[in-house]
């Protein structure tokens, strides 16, 4: 029988436009939070993502989901960008799927490496795959296309619930999140996607990419004994590639700076959508639970099932976008707390790290932006990726 996760429900918090919950006193303290237009003369084209590479503040890289990556100087006055790659040959992209994350090498650009996670259509083929492929730093400064290796294939039953984001942890290792293959309930037989270990779908994957070519797990890993699955994203044996399980579609996860916890935004099916802090070999329900909510579905029997830290309903939002703990100066208030927001209302909330499961978040503030993604600077500041076809932009978090 299923862990009920009824014995974790603790006390409601409110993210609030206005007030800031102190952690275990009832103190209010008063923060004010906004986004202001960041580099306000230049739009983007589909922009997911944003980021700098290890410790250069320099510069700004910026994911487009049609196959771009553009770079410009870190100038309030900036008006124009550079294109670092370009791969949209290889992208299939529309809806939830395209060129989908970016990692740099955390010893850039000393390992002059890249890694791209995008959705392909292999030729002749009408089904889609998932990769997580390697690039080359060229000569030019930007990344050279035809250096690609692609180290890990996963097959795409669907088009959406693609997950995508891609990061390396404070361990070294690449971590890649990876929807449940898409469709309504993930109707995968027979306990679907996120509970069956034999696939890399619904999970949180982790594997060292520090060789020549191809990559290693993790000896830590769960199933690190047995071969891998990256050739199609399926196995006969249990997948070694899997640091976590029980996931829907992680859309945008960041590790604190200072903890290195792993926090990770899960997008709800239809009812809840939560925050999740991830563990190794955790399963995070789904398709057992969504949020706290017990489905009902056909889903195995993995004994112990770990509930959301947070967690909101649909008249907030219907898309979580996780984001970042800020580590920040610019905010004193907001330091130590995980900011995060939804695509779909714009807006945004904050709780404390230190809440424990599971808080039902309310009130936030209606940013007005349709919210991809989060950046986090060499800084700790923190800033918000705003999704549009052809006027896409980015904004600073702001607060007093």
């Amino acid at each position: 029988m299923l862990r009920s996760f009824a014995s974790y429900l603790g006390t409601t918090l409110v993210a609030a436009l206005l007030l800031l919950q102190g952690c275990g006193t009832g103190e209010v303290l008063p923060l004010t939070l906004g986004v202001q237009r960041a580099f306000p003369g230049l739009t983007f084209t589909r922009p997911v993502a944003m980021l700098q590479a290890p410790n250069d503040d320099s510069r700004w890289f910026v994911v487009e989901q049609d196959g771009f990556v553009r770079v410009f100087a870190s100038d309030p006055l900036a008006s124009a960008f550079d294109t670092f790659i370009v791969i949209d040959g290889s992208v299939a992209s529309g809806g939830e799927m395209g060129l989908l994350g970016m990692a740099f090498h955390p010893d850039f650009p000393a390992n002059p490496r890249v890694y791209l996670s995008y959705t392909h259509e292999p030729s002749g083929s009408t089904s889609r795959v998932s990769r997580i492929s390697e690039f080359m730093l060229g000569m030019d400064g930007r990344l050279d296309a035809s250096s690609e290796q692609v180290l890990l294939t996963i097959r795409q039953p669907e088009t959406n619930h693609n997950g995508g984001q891609i990061a390396f942890g404070p361990d070294g290792f690449l971590y890649i999140g990876m929807g449940d293959g898409g469709g309504a309930n993930d109707q995968h037989p027979p306990i679907g996607n996120g509970q069956s270990m034999t696939t890399l779908l619904g999970k949180m994957l982790r594997i060292d990419v520090n060789l020549a070519s191809g990559y290693l797990i993790p000896p830590t890993n769960r199933f690190s004994l047995n071969p891998q699955c990256g050739a199609n994203g399926t196995g006969t044996l249990n997948c070694p590639e899997i640091y976590a399980s029980g996931f829907r579609n992680p859309w945008r996860w960041s590790f604190d700076r200072q903890t290195g916890a792993l926090w990770v935004g899960d997008v709800g099916q239809g009812m809840l959508e939560e925050i999740d802090r991830v563990s190794l070999g955790g399963n995070y329900g789904w398709r057992c639970f969504e949020g706290t909510l017990n489905t009902g579905l056909a889903c195995g029997t993995e004994p112990s099932l770990l509930p959301p830290v947070a967690e909101y309903g649909r008249s907030l939002g219907t898309s979580v976008t996780g984001g970042y703990v800020y580590r920040g100066t610019a905010i004193p208030g907001l330091v130590g707390r995980y900011v995060f927001g939804d695509f779909t209302s714009g807006r945004i909330w904050h709780f404390s790290t230190e809440t424990q499961p599971t808080a039902q978040i309310t009130g936030g503030f209606a940013s007005g932006l349709s919210i991809s993604s989060f950046g986090e600077g060499v800084d700790g500041e923190l800033y918000v990726v705003h999704y549009h076809a052809t006027n896409g932009a980015l904004y600073r978090l702001t607060g007093s």
